[in-house]
């Protein structure tokens, strides 16, 4: 790579691919999102389920853990299902810890009370990023199931306390990029996936100098390159989950208006 232009598709150095991110994709789950960044696919289910580790009995809190996995066509050749060789990888037993303490970290787990909320994380399609877009998708499916436990009753408080999102970056000859494909990440000479909340702090910042050393200079390059790209991806977050959201906002508006007073015995039946 030796000019600004030459990305995959004509991207600009802080460009992210394009995003697709939408609810409902699977009937049967409380919650769910299919999330595309270029062609990177993952598709995140949310079930909650009324139980917590042993750890949590009687804690008055509840939990939130993930599962990761890619199905054996993602990539360009076959990968053996991981339940077939009788052991979780250690890429995939990393991944789902990581998605599942960033996923923690946008709720609160007393609001979970006596729950356990289980994100799968699936990837339909792998070209780099897989484990940003999962943690992406997977903010929305959480925010979709809470959101139909909370309408029907079964959470009484609403446990989202904030935003959460991921995206890598990286150095390729030298120049900070947003948002690698496959190719790009193949060729990196430093690759962090970074993950952070709307509020600007950081949860999760994984770097390698994966060919080279780098600076403490080019570290703070790539970080305000990925919460830019983190900030339009907060947005399309907001797209997909504002009407369900707007749900929740009118149900808790309901919850919070005072009954009226009962009114005297005397004023029921008007004048005498």
């Amino acid at each position: 790579m030796s000019s600004a232009t030459d990305r995959p598709g004509g991207r600009s150095p802080s460009a992210l691919r394009p995003v697709n991110l939408a609810l409902g994709a699977i009937k049967f789950a409380e919650g769910s999102a299919l999330i595309d960044m270029g062609d990177t696919r993952v598709l995140t289910t949310a079930t909650i389920e009324r139980r917590v580790p042993p750890f949590l009995i009687d804690s008055g809190k509840g939990w939130a853990t993930a599962e990761y996995a890619m199905l054996p066509r993602a990539t360009s050749r076959r990968n053996a299902r991981e339940r077939n060789t009788g052991r979780l990888k250690g890429r995939s037993a990393e991944i789902q810890r990581l998605i599942g303490r960033s996923l923690r970290a946008a709720l609160d787990l007393g609001a979970l009370d006596g729950h356990t909320l289980t994100l799968d994380c699936d990837v339909l399609q792998a070209d780099g990023g897989t484990r940003t877009a999962a943690i992406t998708g997977a903010w929305c499916a959480a925010v979709e199931g809470l959101a139909r436990a909370l309408l029907t009753g079964d959470l009484q408080r609403w446990p989202i306390v904030r935003q959460v999102a991921g995206v890598s970056v990286g150095l390729v000859e030298g120049r900070a990029l947003l948002d690698l494909e496959a190719v790009e990440d193949q060729g990196a000479d430093v690759d962090l996936n970074v993950v952070a909340a709307d509020d600007g702090t950081l949860i999760e910042v994984q770097g390698t100098g994966e060919r080279t050393t780098f600076t403490r200079g080019q570290l703070d390059e790539l970080l305000d390159l990925a919460q830019q790209g983190l900030a339009e991806l907060f947005e399309i977050q907001r797209r997909a989950v504002a009407p369900i959201l707007e749900e929740v906002e009118a149900s808790r508006s309901r919850r919070s208006r005072k009954p009226a007073a009962p009114r005297a015995e005397k004023d029921l039946w008007g004048r005498p």
